[in-house]
């Protein structure tokens, strides 16, 4: 099998996602590991995604392999998931920001139950494009299962809690501390390409156009309603990741420093009445 059209844009996505992948791996290590972050989901995106170009190049020398068909149809389809993880995780940062000095009606424990339903949405999604592979190795013939479309409406009900946690923040911005502006911003320029991505998956999942096939429908329709979305997604959140500073000890102490401070004023104005 040649080289086609497909096979090109792949090449194209391993071309990008190497360096993403580095660059996520980079931000991971500059903002550590905890869960607030959401930089280890960026990590698991771009590796998926270049796992899936791999799994698609494979076909050219394996066109009988279903496995590899299999595999790149569900990376596909779980790809919306970790994105939309690394954006709550640049929600609860610009959110604990914001509430040091104004409280919001949104909290990071908040955010912490939409990403669970997003957590349960991606298994629904493995599991149900497992059984699809199944079908399809048996009948040539891929068709989303239950367990897919009800892990998109998990994804798209995430999608609904980002806008509306980003409409929330937006009035309280001012209060956020200088420098995590910029957040709440590439977050909410990433909501329309986010979308667009989301209508992609829902057309073939609950519509079944062939032509939204990721497997077997138009390319160009694949690429300008899904990876080049994604792509631009990576870019604006890795891109606005390196210009964050980062949070560390050095926070803490400056809040000790500061609240030490401020017992030394009582104590001096009680000396000052007191010797009045």
């Amino acid at each position: 099998m040649a080289v086609d059209y497909r096979s090109g844009v792949s090449i194209l996505l391993l071309i990008f996602y190497l360096p993403a992948l580095a660059v996520a791996i980079l931000l991971t290590i500059r903002h550590g590991f905890r869960r607030s972050s959401g930089w280890r989901f960026m990590i698991i995106f771009t590796l998926a995604r270049f796992l899936c170009a791999c799994f698609q190049l494979a076909t050219i020398n394996q066109p009988r392999n279903a496995s590899l068909y299999v595999g790149y149809t569900v990376l596909i389809g779980i790809a919306v998931s970790p994105l939309e993880l690394v954006a709550f995780g640049l929600l609860s940062r610009i959110t604990e920001s914001i509430n040091k000095f104004h409280q919001t009606l949104v909290t990071v424990r908040h955010l912490q139950l939409a990403e669970l339903l997003n957590t349960v949405g991606i298994i629904l999604s493995i599991v149900g494009g497992v059984d699809s592979g199944n079908d399809y190795q048996k009948t040539g013939r891929y068709v989303p299962q239950t367990l897919t479309k009800v892990g998109l409406g998990l994804f798209i009900a995430s999608f609904v809690a980002i806008l509306a946690t980003t409409a929330i923040l937006s009035s309280s911005i001012s209060h956020a501390e200088p420098g995590e502006k910029r957040i709440l911003l590439a977050v909410a320029v990433s909501l329309p390409l986010l979308l667009v991505r989301l209508i992609y998956s829902s057309v073939y999942n609950f519509g079944d156009v062939s032509n939204f096939s990721s497997l077997s429908g138009s390319v160009t329709i694949l690429l300008c309603m899904a990876l080049l979305e994604e792509i631009a997604i990576v870019l604006i959140y890795e891109g606005v990741g390196l210009t964050l500073r980062k949070i560390g000890k050095q926070d803490g102490a400056t809040g000790h420093t500061q609240s030490k401070f401020t017992t030394n004023d009582v104590e001096t104005r009680g000396q000052e009445l007191g010797s009045m």
